[in-house]
């Protein structure tokens, strides 16, 4: 095991997978030279040369766009959309072309690319770069959502999405990027994709959340685990397609449910996961499902951000609400 930092955790699964397999690729916008934003890319092109790490212009579009044809052409891509919102230019793409051309052609041309994202607020960024758009993605047919919460699955589920035959959208809580260190096996491990990871058992609260919510998460149980209150942690880690087997033995294990999510609560995953909790294990429920997630505005600028993104303030809130009914 080696202890890295989240985003050398994706750097290492990227170098990884581009020595193992030749028709493997990066694309993005300053991924190569300057390493990417947040230098998740760090000297990529500079062991694999500028043909496999490619400085691609400014259009998200032009990106994924010429992904799909690299699919056609037999590649891997693996793109770079340098923040959350900076991909909605892409959407066309994403949704017409890249989630559909597996159901299109009858399974003759699958479309094995990763699109890689920034994601999620915490970081003092301006407008237009600490969206947490994930239930865009997991609205379309096709795709694939992950988003990891430890360097360790950053590493395995991104080498599982290197390798599927599905389209993955990966998204990377950019809060974790430096502020994220764990263990890492230094051999290869592949962590399956649409399975759930049991943080922590409990018996008096479950919490389920992903991505930078699990640190929150696990604050608030640290936090009521004081006052003699149990807490089951639930990280999704696959956001389409859902464990549901995984998820419903996770409601199980309490009966009082708490989500948390970063993104606005209309329409959101943990709508999704509330309404399975209740179509699917209404009678092992003892309370109302409680969502903690942001509000249904748009992400606000960095002053005031702390007031929209979920605390483990909020939750510890949350988990007192279920416990009480």
């Amino acid at each position: 095991m080696t202890l890295l930092a989240f985003a050398d955790a994706i750097n290492l699964a990227l170098r990884e997978e581009l020595h193992r397999n030749p028709r493997a690729m990066l694309l993005g916008q300053d991924i190569g030279r300057s390493g990417g934003v947040f230098r998740v890319t760090a000297d990529l092109q500079q062991t694999f040369g500028a043909d496999r790490v490619v400085d691609a212009p400014i259009s998200e579009a032009g990106i994924v766009g010429m992904a799909v044809g690299l699919c056609l052409s037999g590649w891997r891509p693996v793109c770079e959309l340098q923040f959350d919102a900076f991909s909605y230019p892409a959407l066309n793409q994403i949704f017409t072309h890249v989630s559909r051309y597996r159901w299109r052609t009858r399974g003759a041309a699958a479309m094995p690319m990763v699109i890689r994202m920034p994601c999620g607020g915490g970081v003092k960024a301006p407008e237009l770069h600490s969206d947490s758009p994930e239930a865009y993605y997991c609205h379309t047919p096709g795709l694939v959502v992950v988003m990891p919460s430890t360097p360790a699955d950053a590493k395995g589920l991104l080498t599982a999405a290197l390798r599927a035959q599905d389209p993955v959208v990966f998204l990377e809580p950019k809060k974790l990027y430096r502020h994220a260190r764990g263990e890492v096996p230094e051999t290869e491990q592949i962590v399956p994709l649409g399975s759930v990871r049991t943080v922590r058992e409990g018996s008096d609260v479950t919490l389920i959340a992903w991505g930078a919510m699990i640190d929150v998460a696990v604050q608030a149980a640290d936090v009521v685990r004081e006052e003699g209150v149990s807490a089951h942690i639930c990280d999704v880690r696959t956001l389409s397609p859902l464990d549901r087997a995984g998820i419903l033995d996770a409601v199980r294990a309490s009966g009082r449910v708490v989500i948390v999510q970063e993104s606005p609560r209309s329409c959101s995953l943990a709508s999704e996961i509330a309404a399975l909790a209740a179509e699917e294990a209404l009678y092992d429920l003892r309370a109302p499902v409680v969502r903690v997630s942001g509000y249904d505005a748009p992400y606000p600028y960095y002053s005031v951000e702390h007031y929209h993104r979920p605390d483990w303030a909020r939750v510890v809130d949350a988990i007192k609400q279920v416990l009480a009914a």
